[in-house]
């Protein structure tokens, strides 16, 4: 059993508005408990909660973390009266917090990565941990060892369509030297070079399409020999990317070339039987190279609706009654906001905020009803459905990512992959958290404003989660962890459109002499989606993006004299440590 100690170093990390009071030499600090000094109470150590069923083994990752104070500029704290009260209980740990929450999704059309020196810049300094690959519907037609030309006799140049139309679907290859698309070895360097661990996606589509005698074997032997030569590189295996869907290749066959007697279209029983061939095949090639891995199965991550086919209402119920224990974990994929809506900043964050209680709420019940086993749930793919006002290139998103990494903390996921590290620009609707360099004016690899939440989040969040209460409105939202060194951290989120101050109380913690935060905000284009992100008033020199230097901003600080009260700015956050 665990134990949590509460020192008394201030460390908080937010995105705040403060007044610059720069000092050559500050002020000596008071001592803790001493006249004008923060009042020190007793802090009760507080044990570990039980470990839940839905992040399982992905907790195996954990880690304590130290906090180290960043280099700082000194200002004048908050005057004006807070309406808000953000109250910090470390009376109670909710979970220790797993850095598999903070991972993205690499694609094969994204370079070859290795050779992009900016990009792997920006990689090295975001620490992803956990990168995907490779990713999206793509996987269902990857073969990892392949050469271009050079498939396998049993791989048919035309594949059916949802629609029952014979296509060339565009095969994928790992065995490639080209600069516009990526190679599994350029994938496992950068693996190695940004100290991550892979999430590995395979073809669980030529187990259906493939014209061999037995293609579910053929293809579950494809996937064991990629974890032979994988020897250890990768924990975590997907069979199948959104196979209940009929956008993938797979979903529906044609039967005249097909020759174990399959039906025409993939149903969640036959997925699921499917699943026990490949986990065989490759828990035992895992077993020769003397490596463990954990192995997924797709689910549907939400209620049966009118548009579904009969294979995505039927989904659920045909995994969860055959899978028989093969799997380790189950994986589920969400966009959050409705479908290719212009939504609102007020809808996206919503969606951020609620759905993924929402999910693994059903899931829970899901899982129940047909009685399988309460697994780890690992939400590989994550972003929104907003569009055609710049929603997914905008400050708004880089919230949106902080609520979907907090809500899956919150809710106990074993992990969260957003996608993508770089898609296309379309005008905006680009989940790519770097700019193609499409957008006018905008270099090839420029980190988007999501790059910045998410980088200061990972780097200032805690070990633990623990609760933290808002009081006086409902557009604040947070999140507090604590440090295994002693030190805690609270992330505050304003929704709304004109800035607010909070006043900051603990239970069971005390704040100790000195507060560090980082400030992030919109600025004024674009209206509520600005395209750019300011961090502790330092933004972009171009129309998008944020502060270059990012890595070497100084976080604000002062010295704490009783109470505690921050500024967030509109549509901003404030992440901090104390």
């Amino acid at each position: 059993m665990k134990m949590l100690t509460i020192g008394y170093t201030c460390l908080i990390a937010l995105q705040v508005f403060m007044s610059c009071n720069k000092k050559d030499s500050p002020d000596p600090e008071p001592e803790p408990g001493g006249p004008g000094g923060p009042v020190i109470t007793p802090v009760v150590p507080v044990p570990d909660p039980a470990l839940a069923a839905t992040i399982g083994f992905f907790d195996d990752q954990w880690k304590p973390r130290t906090f180290t104070a960043p280099s700082y500029t000194e200002v004048t704290p908050v005057q004006t009266s807070a309406t808000v009260t953000a109250t910090i209980d470390a009376s109670k740990i909710i979970t220790r917090v797993p850095p598999t929450i903070w991972g993205h999704n690499a694609n094969t059309w994204m370079t070859n990565m290795v050779s992009e020196p900016i990009f792997m810049q920006h990689m090295k300094a975001l620490q992803p941990r956990f990168i995907r690959f490779p990713a999206g519907s793509g996987s269902d037609i990857y073969f990892w060892n392949a050469q271009r030309g050079g498939l396998p006799a049993d791989v048919p140049a035309t594949i059916m369509d949802m629609n029952g139309t014979m296509k060339e679907p565009g095969y994928w290859f790992g065995r490639i030297n080209e600069n516009w698309t990526a190679s599994l070895d350029n994938y496992y360097t950068v693996l190695q070079q940004t100290n991550s661990i892979g999430v590995l996606t395979v073809n669980y589509g030529y187990a259906r399409y493939g014209t061999s005698e037995d293609p579910v074997a053929t293809a579950a032997h494809l996937a064991a020999d990629w974890v032979r030569y994988d020897k250890g590189r990768t924990k975590y295996w997907e069979i199948g990317n959104e196979t209940y869907g009929d956008w993938e290749w797979g979903f529906r066959i044609d039967r005249s070339k097909n020759k174990d007697g399959q039906p025409e279209f993939v149903t969640g029983e036959l997925y699921a039987k499917h699943v026990q061939v490949f986990v065989d095949s490759m828990k035992k090639a895992a077993t020769e190279t003397g490596h463990e891995i954990f192995i997924g199965a797709t689910l549907y991550d939400a209620p049966a609706e009118a548009w579904m086919t009969n294979t995505t209402k039927t989904w659920n119920e045909g995994v969860l009654k055959n899978l028989g224990g093969a799997a380790d974990f189950y994986i589920v994929h969400n966009y959050f906001t409705p479908y290719n809506e212009n939504s609102t900043a007020a809808v996206v964050m919503n969606a951020g905020l609620t759905v993924p209680a929402k999910m693994m709420q059903y899931l829970k019940k899901e899982m129940q009803t047909y009685g399988a086993p309460v697994l780890p749930v690992a939400l590989t793919e994550w972003n929104m459905w907003a569009k055609d006002s710049k929603q997914q290139v905008s400050n708004v998103s880089g919230l949106f990512a902080l609520a979907v990494m907090g809500e899956s903390l919150v809710n106990q996921y074993g992990m969260a992959l957003r996608w993508d590290l770089l898609n296309g620009w379309e005008n905006g609707n680009d989940h790519g958290l770097f700019s193609d360099g499409n957008e006018p004016g905008i270099p090839k690899w420029t980190p988007r404003p999501s790059f910045y939440y998410m980088y200061y989040f990972s780097r200032m969040l805690g070990d633990r989660l623990i609760p933290v209460s808002i009081t006086g409105s409902s557009q604040v939202k947070a999140y507090a962890s604590t440090y295994s060194s002693g030190e805690a951290n609270l992330t505050l989120m304003n929704l709304s459109d004109k800035a607010v101050t909070v006043e900051i109380n603990t239970k069971n913690l005390n704040f100790g002499k000195r507060c560090y935060w980082y400030q992030l905000e919109g600025a004024a284009d674009n209206g509520e989606f600005s395209r750019k992100v300011l961090v502790n008033g330092e933004g972009p020199a171009l129309a998008a993006g944020g502060p270059s230097n990012y890595a070497s901003i100084k976080a604000r600080s002062h010295a704490i004299n009783g109470k505690l009260k921050i500024s967030i700015p509109a549509l901003g956050a404030v992440i901090m440590a104390f």
